[in-house]
């Protein structure tokens, strides 16, 4: 990266993660976080007893309890509230036990950490040991009040936030999620595209910028599969999901697709790099296949990004790959007395992309009943 252009790629990523900050979901987030934090802190300072003593752990419960999606809500709020029940009895078995002392306290942070370390508390681990310290240093002999003062806002924190997220139901994130699948067809025709344009210039190619994309497609397809994760996990429990509605279903049957046809791509794209770098276990290629390759590529793509389509040109898009691959295969056949026709990339090319036009006809046929 020249000088000139890192403070621009600064800019970008900041002016991203600015926009990442303020999208619709972020600001409904916010707004629900603000409101819960507000009435948990107004609602503690009324409970009795004990628990007026330390009011201010309502709203801590409370922040703990929001997250964009109903079902890590309440994941994060039954998994807090497991945490610190089990601080506290520890540090409760202590105070009956030998006390609170030096080495108990370091005992009992200790033994949190391991616990936390079981994979049982999820989000809320870190609260064991803390629970267990705070109870022996602030409660010491009075540590069971200090236990109920402690728990019970957290509690009713916990709880406010469960409601206002049910009653005020975050949106799903299904059609976030197939637009990212969607961006992910359209990155692998593109890289498809740019070999059978590379191709078109000249031998061996002037432009090899495909040959950096192709690593690039697999941190496209974890992003897409997290994406789609979250779409689910936004589902689950969500009102605005009843019947059915936002379903992910057809989205995690088009990226499978996809992977399977960048799993190919890839395979075409490092196959060509092969030769073009001239690495050690790079077959030769026979340059009379060259153009054929080069327009097989560029049909294929074009079939790609019709991908989910079903009228009449999406139907000639895919025959012309179809065309374009049976004469690039007619070409091979021609020239099989070749040794380097049958070892050569060119046959890895030509099966990858059958197989490619393959999938895509079976996923039109699936998605158009």
């Amino acid at each position: 990266m020249s000088p000139s252009t890192a403070p621009a790629r600064a800019r970008e990523r900041v002016a991203t993660s600015l926009h990442a900050a303020v999208t619709g979901p972020r600001l409904l987030l916010a707004v629900k976080t603000a409101v819960a934090v507000g009435l948990a802190w107004t609602v503690a300072r009324y409970l009795p007893g004990v628990t007026d003593d330390h009011p201010y752990y309502a709203p801590l419960g409370a922040l703990i309890s929001m997250h964009p999606t109903l079902m890590d809500s309440m994941k994060s709020s039954l998994q807090t509230l497991a945490a610190l029940a089990t601080g506290m009895l520890l540090a409760l078995l202590v105070v009956f036990t030998v006390g609170p002392n030096v080495w108990t306290l370091a005992l009992v942070a200790g033994i949190g950490v391991l616990l936390s370390g079981t994979g049982w508390f999820g989000i809320g681990r870190e609260y064991i040991a803390v629970a267990a310290v705070f109870v022996l240093i602030i409660g010491g002999h009075d540590a069971e009040a200090y236990s109920l003062s402690y728990l019970v806002p957290m509690a009713v924190g916990l709880v406010i936030g469960l409601v206002i997220n049910l009653l005020v139901a975050p949106r799903t994130f299904s059609a976030t999620a197939s637009a990212r699948v969607e961006g992910y067809r359209r990155e692998l025709a593109s890289h498809l595209d740019g070999i059978g344009e590379a191709l078109e210039t000249a031998w061996p190619p002037e432009r090899t910028g495909w040959t950096e994309g192709a690593d690039a497609l697999e941190t496209t397809a974890r992003d897409v599969r997290a994406a789609l994760a979250e779409a689910d996990r936004s589902r689950r429990g969500n009102p605005r999901a009843i019947g059915g509605r936002h379903g992910t279903g057809a989205a995690h049957a088009r990226l499978e697709t996809l992977e399977s046809i960048a799993v190919r791509v890839r395979d075409i794209s490092d196959a060509l790099e092969d030769v073009v770098r001239d690495r050690p276990g790079g077959f030769p290629i026979d340059e009379s296949l060259i153009p054929a390759i080069a327009r097989a590529c560029r049909a294929v793509a074009a079939a790609i990004a019709d991908l989910g389509q079903d009228d009449k040109e999406a139907h000639r898009t895919r025959a012309a790959a179809a065309q374009a691959v049976r004469r690039l295969v007619d070409e091979l056949e021609a020239g099989h007395a070749s040794a380097r026709s049958i070892l050569g990339p060119g046959v890895l090319v030509a099966t990858h992309l059958r197989r490619i036009v393959v999938l895509l006809h079976v996923r039109a046929g699936e998605e158009g009943r």
